[in-house]
């Protein structure tokens, strides 16, 4: 079991599955390995919970109960999810935190205890904010992320961003989480 580990909030685009691109349920398929590796999370007590922006909500082209459906059939204990377009204002959409304090309120987690995985800076902005630690996985956007980083293309506050771990794809992140957890 991972006592140092609460939480393990996972993005959904190109971090489990599918592209850098929005693919709604049904049109997605999981990288290789990603079921099996959220069991042996969960295998190891740790919660898992989806943390994942889709404005397509807001503009009526999916239900959020299709990505709550989705999510929750291959291990997923809670999906939280951002329905709202970019300049909405809100604050649940990543990299703010509010879906990880979502989290907080109803499971009483410890965010230091806490890891976000993610393809994309937006994702490491909340972990930063919050005070989890940082996995950037390289499938999806997380190549051009990483190529941004190393090339020093980010500015002010994502700028001081850095991740933990630079994972090859969600299944080397879970085995570095249960290795060094």
């Amino acid at each position: 079991m991972l006592h140092r580990v609460h939480a393990v909030f996972i993005d959904r685009d190109g971090t489990i599955g599918g592209s850098d691109q929005v693919e709604y349920p049904g049109q997605m398929t999981f990288y290789p390995g990603v079921k099996e590796s959220i069991q042996l999370l969960k295998q190891h007590g740790v919660r898992i919970f989806s943390f994942t922006n889709q404005p397509g909500v807001a503009r009526g082209e999916v239900e959020e109960k299709d990505f709550v459906t989705e999510l929750s059939v291959i291990g997923f204990d809670q999906v939280y999810l951002c329905p709202h377009e970019h300049n909405a204002g809100c604050t649940c959409r990543k990299p703010s935190i509010g879906m990880l304090e979502k989290a907080v309120n109803e499971y009483h987690i410890d965010l230091h205890k806490s890891i976000v995985i993610g393809d994309r800076w937006t994702d490491l902005m909340a972990a930063q904010e919050a005070g989890c630690k940082k996995i950037l996985v390289r499938t999806g956007a997380g190549e051009v992320a990483l190529t941004k980083y190393h090339n020093n293309e980010y500015y002010g506050k994502w700028g001081e961003v850095s991740p933990d771990f630079i994972a090859k794809d969600f299944v080397e992140a879970v085995h570095w989480i249960i290795q060094n957890g």
